[in-house]
């Protein structure tokens, strides 16, 4: 099977812009409490979210990370030579520029017409790049940019793209905090998953972005890959439009999934990057799948709670994750979690608090969704 390769990456989140920014920030273990969204009619118990520093865009801020982000991916990969024909776009976002829809229909800003719907977002960025192979924007909620990395892999191994620059983006929305503060399923204060004392999720806004490619295509133009995309797993709990399944199975089945594309098994998996978004519900069901599948040695497998220092970014979550697994790989080291005062005894997953060593094996990206949309991704070292 083709090799496909990670050769470019691209973030924009809390931390800010960069992916020297994230990784700084992500070694800091910079957890932080929720900005106070400044939106005077916003009016929710938890007017909470992760905002990207900075004044925020006038106009489409999800299209605008997607496209900064984006831009630095390819830049970072060197696509100068590559031609348009050739590149193809594969992006994820739950509900992209909602907030200018509800801004105009507030009579607050003039409508806009690159504000909705969320196709935008892959579009807008073909445009800047000249991709021409094709633009894909999927609503898969917040599994949608795990599955844009998968997309765009096949989309490599059959022909029909020599490169895809792949990812997901979301901004805030008046919209999306409301329904979130209606389930109930809003930390107070911020996310905390595996802990015993989790009271629920931070959302977050910001974009990600890879540069996929084959691993020949890659070497063909001298270019350097951070990491190889092994194995992809797709599933869905079939089970209820918002909550997941409790028993985990399908969860569990994507894992497996991955790991039998990627031509490894439970014991090769060195780093996991979990879904993890702090909910009591979800955090359990997560840790019930991964107790499944790797038994007893869940509790020495290296996580790394992502979310915890981020928040959610819902259809840039998934890419986030693989954007960490591959700098990992790259740089031979897994940041350290934030500290956890007190785990749940019904999560015995592994987070240490110092950095650990990364060589070899294989690294797993779960990304979990609204629908029941389960996706695991397999990441190991870059290809000789």
């Amino acid at each position: 099977m083709t090799e496909i390769a990670i050769t470019g990456l691209g973030v924009v989140c809390r931390l800010g812009r960069g992916v020297e920014t994230f990784w700084a920030g992500v070694r800091a273990g910079a957890t932080a409490v929720a900005d106070r969204v400044p939106d005077p009619d916003l009016k929710v118990p938890l007017p909470l979210y992760y905002l990207v520093p900075g004044p925020a865009p006038d106009t489409a801020p999800a299209t605008r990370y997607t496209v900064d982000a984006g831009l630095e991916a390819c830049a970072d990969a060197g696509l100068g030579s590559v031609p348009g024909a050739r590149i193809a776009v594969v992006m994820g976002s739950s509900v992209g520029d909602a907030r200018q829809v509800e801004l105009a229909r507030a009579g607050q800003v003039p409508p806009v017409a690159d504000a909705s719907p969320p196709f935008v977002l892959a579009s807008a960025l073909a445009a800047r790049i000249g991709a021409e192979a094709g633009a894909v924007n999927l609503s898969n909620a917040c599994a949608g940019s795990g599955y844009a990395i998968a997309i765009g892999a096949e989309m490599i191994r059959t022909g029909e793209a020599d490169v895809v620059v792949a990812g997901g983006a979301e901004a805030y929305s008046r919209v999306t905090v409301a329904a979130f503060n209606q389930m109930g399923a809003l930390a107070p204060d911020r996310p905390r998953p595996f802990a015993r004392d989790r009271a629920g999720v931070v959302l977050g806004e910001g974009a990600g972005a890879v540069v996929l490619e084959s691993a020949a295509h890659a070497r063909a133009r001298g270019a350097r890959m951070y990491a190889r995309l092994a194995g992809t797993g797709w599933s869905c709990d079939a089970a209820h439009p918002t909550a997941p399944d409790p028993t985990g199975a399908q969860a569990g089945r994507a894992m497996r999934a991955a790991l039998e594309e990627a031509g490894a098994g439970p014991g090769d998996v060195t780093l996991i990057v979990p879904h993890a978004t702090g909910t009591r519900l979800n955090d359990s069901t997560e840790a019930a799948a991964m107790g499944a599948v790797f038994g007893t040695r869940l509790d020495t497998i290296v996580l790394h709670n992502l979310k915890a220092v981020v928040g959610h970014l819902a259809g840039g979550a998934g890419v986030l994750g693989a954007v960490l697994a591959a700098l990992c790989f790259h740089r031979g080291t897994v940041p350290g979690n934030p500290a956890t005062a007190a785990m749940d005894p019904e999560c015995l997953v592994h987070l240490p608090t110092e950095a650990t060593e990364l060589r070899s094996g294989v690294a797993l990206v779960n990304a979990y969704a609204f629908g029941g949309n389960n996706i695991s991704l397999a990441l190991t070292g870059a290809p000789s």
